[in-house]
This record gives C-alpha cells, sequence and structure tokens, in this order.
C-alpha cells in the first residue's frame, strides 16, 4: 500500500471527521489483547457507571473508534466513565467470524479492572452504533462476566439473516460471517441477534427514519421479536449519524432514555453540563414512533 493509498484508508469526508474531536488528554489507551487493534480508550468519570461504546462501519478497516469521540466525551460529562473500544474488523488479519467477536468478548471482560477498579461491573451500559450496535446486543447475550444493566443499539444491523438478504453495504455481513444464512446457518445462529432474542438484559433499540446506511426495518423487526425487555425508539427525521451526534436533538432524546435506564448518579453538574464546544444546532427531531412515554 501506498502513503496515498494509507492517508485514503484514514480519512474521513468532513461531516464524519468533526466527530472525532476529542479534549486533550482526555483518555488513556488500555490494551486487552497483543494484537494490535486489541485496544480501547478509557475516558475517566462518574461514580462508577460506566459506558462501553462500538464503533461501526460495517464492520471495516476504514473505520475507527475515533468516530465515538463526541459521544464520549458528551457521556463523560453527563456523569459516566466510558471504554471506547477498538476492534479487530473483517478486512484485518484475525477479523471476522469469530475474531471479531471474541475481540468484543474480551474488551468487555476487561471492564472491571478499568480505572484501577473504580467501575462497578453492575452499573454497566453497552452502546453501539451501525454495525456496534449488532456487536453490543450479541455481547449482551453472553453468558460470562456480569451481565450489561441495559444494551443500547443505536442504527443497529440487528437483524444479520434480512442483512444478508438485502446485501447491505456489498454483502458486509457475508463477508463477516463467511457466507449467506443458507451457506453458514449454525454461524448466524450463534451471531444474529435476531436469533439469539430474547437477551434477558434490558435493551433501547434506536433507529433515524431518514438513515440511509442501515434500515429502519432491521430495528423495528428486532425489537419486535426481542420481547417487552427491548424497547423500540424510532426519531422520525433523524439519520444514521444524528443518533451518534451530541448536538443533534436525536442524542438529547436518546441520553434521556439512557439516564433512566443506567443512571450515571454522578456529580449534578456533571450530568446537567453539555461538552464545551463540540455541539451545533441541528435539526429537532420529533417525538418517536413507539417506545417511552414523554
Amino acid at each position: 500500500m501506498t502513503a496515498t493509498d494509507d492517508r485514503r484508508l484514514k480519512d474521513y469526508p468532513p461531516e464524519l471527521e468533526r466527530l472525532t474531536a476529542s479534549p486533550p488528554e482526555a483518555y488513556r489507551i488500555v490494551r486487552y489483547g497483543p494484537s494490535p487493534e486489541q485496544f480501547g480508550e478509557y475516558w475517566p468519570g462518574g461514580d462508577g457507571a460506566a459506558v462501553v461504546l462500538l464503533h461501526g462501519g460495517y464492520w471495516r478497516e476504514r473505520y475507527r473508534l475515533d468516530l465515538m469521540h463526541l459521544l464520549a466525551a458528551d457521556l463523560r460529562a453527563r456523569g459516566y466513565a466510558v471504554w471506547n473500544v477498538e476492534y479487530r474488523r473483517m478486512d484485518m488479519a484475525g477479523g471476522g467470524w469469530p475474531g471479531t467477536f471474541h475481540d468484543v468478548a474480551a474488551a468487555l471482560d476487561a471492564v472491571p479492572g478499568l480505572g484501577g477498579g473504580t467501575v462497578d461491573p453492575a452499573r454497566v451500559g453497552l452502546v453501539g452504533h451501525s454495525a456496534g450496535g449488532q456487536l453490543a446486543l450479541w455481547a449482551a447475550h453472553r453468558r460470562s462476566g456480569t451481565p450489561p444493566a441495559v444494551a443500547v443499539s443505536l442504527a443497529g444491523v440487528c437483524d444479520l439473516a434480512l442483512a444478508a438478504r438485502l446485501r447491505l453495504s456489498d454483502g458486509a455481513v457475508a463477508q463477516l460471517l463467511g457466507g449467506g444464512p443458507a451457506d453458514r446457518p449454525e454461524v448466524y445462529r450463534l451471531a444474529d441477534p435476531m436469533a439469539l432474542a430474547p437477551l434477558g438484559v434490558p435493551q433501547l433499540v434506536v433507529h433515524g427514519t431518514a438513515d440511509p446506511h442501515v434500515p429502519y426495518e432491521l430495528s423495528r423487526r428486532y425489537a419486535a421479536a426481542a420481547g417487552p425487555a427491548a424497547a423500540f425508539l424510532g426519531l422520525p427525521g433523524a439519520d444514521h449519524f444524528d443518533v451518534i451526534d451530541p448536538g443533534s436533538a436525536a442524542w438529547a432524546r436518546i441520553a434521556r432514555e439512557l439516564s433512566r435506564l443506567l443512571p450515571a448518579r454522578g456529580p449534578a453538574s456533571a450530568q446537567r453540563q453539555a461538552v464545551s464546544g463540540t455541539r451545533s444546532p441541528r435539526r429537532g427531531i420529533a417525538p418517536p414512533v413507539t417506545g417511552f412515554d414523554e
């Protein structure tokens, strides 16, 4: 790969690049495995409650954990510690099925040791965006360790079998799992949130109606199949990245619901303040199609 190719791989369009801003020395790198991609960013904060962030990008290398920087800063200001996780993607050595999933599991197993043991394992929420939403729901189903207090899917690829049939993002699901549902039914049974439901933990399933990258129907179908533990929050007019943009009305609504499911119980001033200098005015979002009452 040439230097030009490498730069192109790492560059984001401006609308994504702005999501990568982070305050100086906001976090420290913690490794959970020997691979270069087996690490996370620990953003200290709060009094024990923590949020694990899993970024999206259809499980591909060009998308990284820095897409969650603005979100991590906002969550820390609301009183949470944050564990922003990187993992091997499917087009990297060791990634795909099952390596990507093993990485997420190992990153979650590292949570109790973060911050010198200041994170309360019983007060941990999983929040994943896009492909990371699928990984968050998959991880919530694990039976090892302390189950998460809540799993949140933001515009998630919650129905892998349907996504494979639709060939979303040039057949990304088949690339991730090594084939389609008919080729690898056992793998889909182990990886697909639709096949794993009900998960046995509270869930918030969020999707915007204006999402051009992941169909709204994937989340709606999953939430309906997941039973009463899964609340569906449909956001009319919200697009794929509004749900991880702290400057959007969509995120304000999501954060309110997250605080109900996972109270930060941090300093009141930290929970009230917004992240200085990271917000931009965005269009309003109407009340959800279904989900929580106001």
